[in-house]
């Protein structure tokens, strides 16, 4: 037996081992828009796991199969721990699921919804409930202050849930 081939057959081996997801200790506050997130991703990892099953090439391509049955582990288990999570709305409160706009230190100012672990995306103006800056603020009102990471923000706007 060649070693190439020795290495190949050990490369697949561990491919086939993904680790799993790790799942957040957090509960798993949603929002009903990060609820059809997750069932929409779940849909996708039966179809994945679906497929892969259908190309009966588990042997070649273990892969494949090793990603899709990780991505269902884990999309199934966020979906039966998901907490459609819609607080009573408290006019001028920073809550879950609502939008906050701060003002740092430098006079920038920034707007994000604070919402659940797996619908979080910093980048297109979403925080998780769980995050530093979200502990920091839950429950502030319009011009209170607040600590994040070593820096002060000052709270200028409160939105509601936009009706998810």
């Amino acid at each position: 037996m060649s070693v190439a081939f020795t290495r190949e057959e050990d490369y697949e081996a561990r491919a086939a081992d993904l680790p799993d997801r790790p799942i957040s200790p957090h509960a798993n506050l949603v929002t009903a828009s990060g609820l059809a997130a997750i069932e929409r991703e779940l849909e996708a990892a039966k179809a994945a796991y679906a497929a892969a099953q259908a190309a009966g090439e588990v042997s070649t391509d273990r892969t494949a199969m090793a990603r899709a049955t990780r991505d269902l582990r884990y999309w199934s288990s966020r979906r039966a721990s998901a907490q459609l999570t819609e607080p009573a709305p408290e006019p001028g409160k920073v809550q879950f699921g609502g939008a906050v706009e701060i003002e740092r230190e430098d006079g920038r100012s920034q707007t994000f919804r604070i919402v659940g672990e797996d619908e979080a995306d910093p980048a297109a103006g979403s925080i998780s409930y769980v995050s530093p800056m979200a502990r920091a603020l839950l429950g502030k009102s319009v011009g209170d202050s607040a600590v994040v990471n070593g820096a002060e923000v000052e709270v200028i706007a409160v939105r509601p849930s936009p009706g998810d």
